[in-house]
C-alpha cells in the first residue's frame, strides 16, 4: 500500500451525540504534532446547521479539514437497520458503509466512534502497517467469540474456534482497497440479516463474523475503557454512561441495570477538550 499524503478520518454522528464529535476533534488537533495534514469525513446522520457551525468553529488548524457527507448519500435506499438487543443508537451501524463515503483513491482510513478523546497523536496509529491484515483493531473485554454474555452467541453454527478473541469495533484502522475488493459491506450486512435473533451488539457481530481472522490486534491503550484504570491510555472510550449526563439515580431508573461509568481522571480528559469548544459552558 503506497504511502497517503494525508491522514484519513471517517467518523459518525446524529445531532444527540455533535458535543461529543466536538470533543473529539479537539482532542485531536490538539495532540497531532506531526505534518500530515488530517482529512476528516463526517458521516452526517441529520445533524443541525447550529451543530455543525459549532463543530466546525471547534477545528481552529489549517492542517484538519471538515468533509460532511449526507448519510442518505452512503446508505442505499430501503435499508433497514437490524434492531438488536442493546441501547446503541442506530447510527453505530452506519461504520460498515463507511468505505464507500471516501474517495476512492484512499487507500486506508481510521475510523473512530465519537464518545472517545484522543490523547496520543493520531499520527502514530496511522503509521502502523496492516500487513495482509484487513484491519486494525483491539481486543473488546468480551475477550473471545464464546463469551456468554457478548460475543458470538452462534459462532459454533459460524465454524468459528470458540478461543477466537473478538474486537471492539469503535476503533477501525481499514485497508480500504482489501475492503472494496472483498465486498465486505455486504457480506457484514447479510451475515447480520441471516442471524437477527442471534444480535447483542450492532454491527460489531457481524464484522466479528465475517473479518475474525483477518484483523491485527492493537495495543489496547489505543481504544481503553473509561471505566477501567490504565495511567497512560492513548484514546479514551467511554462505551456506557457519557461524561455529559449527570443524573445516576434517574440513569439506573431508565436504563434498569447497574451503569458503569467512566474513572474521575478520564471524565475531566473530556471537559478539558470540550471547554476548548462551543460547548464549553455546557450543562
Amino acid at each position: 500500500m503506497r504511502k497517503q499524503e494525508s491522514i484519513s478520518l471517517i467518523v459518525t454522528s446524529d445531532n444527540h451525540y455533535a458535543i461529543l464529535l466536538a470533543a473529539l476533534l479537539k482532542s485531536i488537533e490538539k495532540n497531532h504534532k506531526t505534518d500530515e495534514k488530517i482529512d476528516v469525513y463526517i458521516l452526517d446522520d441529520n445533524i443541525s446547521s447550529v451543530n455543525k457551525s459549532k463543530i466546525e468553529s471547534t477545528v481552529t488548524s489549517d492542517g484538519m479539514l471538515l468533509h460532511w457527507i449526507d448519510l442518505g448519500s452512503v446508505v442505499p435506499d430501503g435499508v433497514k437497520f437490524p434492531i438488536d438487543n442493546s441501547a446503541f443508537p442506530l447510527s453505530c451501524c452506519n461504520r460498515i458503509f463507511a468505505p464507500y463515503a471516501i474517495p476512492k483513491e484512499v487507500e486506508k482510513v481510521i475510523y473512530l466512534d465519537v464518545d472517545m478523546i484522543m490523547l496520543e497523536d493520531i499520527s502514530k496509529l496511522w503509521n502502523i502497517e496492516l500487513g495482509d491484515c484487513l484491519l486494525g483493531a483491539v481486543q473488546d473485554p468480551v475477550l473471545t467469540v464464546s463469551c456468554s454474555w457478548g460475543g458470538i452467541q452462534n459462532y459454533k453454527e459460524l465454524g468459528i474456534p470458540a478461543d477466537t478473541k473478538y474486537f471492539n469495533s469503535g476503533l477501525l484502522l481499514v485497508n480500504l482497497n482489501k475492503w472494496r475488493e472483498e465486498d465486505i459491506t455486504n457480506r457484514v450486512w447479510n451475515l447480520m440479516h441471516e442471524n437477527i435473533r442471534y444480535l447483542n451488539f450492532p454491527d460489531q457481530y457481524g464484522l466479528n463474523g465475517v473479518l475474525y481472522n483477518r484483523w491485527l490486534e492493537l495495543d489496547p491503550r489505543w481504544n481503553w475503557y473509561a471505566q477501567y484504570e490504565n495511567v497512560s491510555p492513548y484514546i479514551i472510550h467511554f462505551t456506557h454512561v457519557k461524561p455529559i449526563y449527570k443524573d445516576p439515580k434517574f440513569l439506573n431508573r431508565v436504563l434498569s441495570v447497574k451503569t458503569q461509568y467512566s474513572l474521575p481522571e478520564f471524565k475531566a480528559e473530556f471537559f478539558k477538550y470540550l471547554k476548548l469548544t462551543p460547548w464549553k459552558d455546557y450543562k
